[in-house]
């Protein structure tokens, strides 16, 4: 996400980011993103959320070395403070990483919070007016998170999780909500389970925030290449993330459009998780027959 010019901030850090930024931006794309790279937000201590991060803070390491970055500017890292255990551990047997960042608990940014830290200098880093967090129904001590930003626009970043209240009540009248949205509709049973969300949840929780727009994220393994939605039913204000999306403000609008060209391109994989609804749906019917 980027703040400003030159100012960015990482939601999330899941295996291999550092190899997405250099394969999106070139080396020196890459080099002149982590140099800008003022706060990694870690949402959950699920290995798809954070596993990349070791990696981050090893070729920035590096880029101090080389004289490529400030020695006195380490990132900030808000996340659960129980990463430190991860972190400690590598610090001591690898690579000693804990000078790289500066931890702040996800937990001490909760805005309902009467004790929630307001850390100045985060703020003045990241060009944020705000930065509030709020644990979301996933697992232990996962969070979702806002940024208001000084020019008055909020995004709000659900993280993992199944339809949550109080992640609505944080992103009220955001400007952007990032959210997750694992499981096709067909499949909500499965995402209670897993404590994840479906397509139209996500869809209905940016209605409750009033968000402007809303982008569908983190969609399961079996969406090899494009998430299902039957009959094109993605409101005017929602789009679908893809790998190496790059996306600004003034241009969300034209992200619904992408879709449809989407599932032509990629018809065959398309009708292939229809037919699989279709047995899914009818493999429910009978379930509920036999009772």
């Amino acid at each position: 996400m980027l703040s400003s010019e030159n100012e960015c901030v990482l939601l999330d850090s899941g295996e291999g980011t550092y190899g997405q930024l250099v394969r999106h931006f070139g080396v020196t794309g890459a080099e002149t993103v982590l140099s800008d790279l003022k706060a990694i937000y870690v949402s959950h201590l699920h290995a798809d959320h954070h596993i990349g991060l070791i990696g981050i803070l090893s070729v920035r390491q590096k880029m101090k070395a080389n004289g490529l970055l400030k020695l006195d500017q380490p990132v900030y890292l808000l996340a659960p403070v129980q990463i430190m255990t991860w972190l400690n551990f590598y610090h001591r047997r690898f690579t000693e990483l804990n000078e790289e960042f500066q931890i702040v608990s996800n937990l001490d940014l909760d805005f309902e919070s009467s004790t929630k830290l307001r850390t100045k200098d985060l703020l003045k880093q990241t060009n944020m007016s705000d930065i509030e967090t709020t644990l979301v129904r996933h697992c232990p001590n996962a969070f979702g998170v806002s940024f208001t930003h000084i020019n008055g626009w909020k995004v709000t970043y659900s993280g993992d999780t199944m339809p949550c209240d109080s992640l609505v009540k944080l992103g009220k009248n955001s400007n952007l909500l990032i959210h997750e949205a694992t499981m096709e509709d067909q499949l909500v049973s499965e995402a209670r389970r897993k404590m994840h969300s479906t397509m139209s949840q996500a869809i209905n929780i940016g209605k409750k925030m009033n968000a402007k727009f809303t982008i569908l994220t983190h969609f399961s393994q079996r969406y090899a290449k494009i998430p299902y939605m039957p009959n094109n039913d993605l409101p005017s204000n929602v789009g679908i993330a893809f790998d190496n999306m790059e996306i600004a403000p003034n241009v969300l609008h034209k992200l619904p459009l992408m879709y449809p060209a989407l599932k032509m391109i990629f018809a065959e994989h398309f009708e292939e998780m229809e037919a699989k609804c279709f047995k899914l749906k009818l493999k429910e019917e009978k379930a509920k027959a036999q009772k």
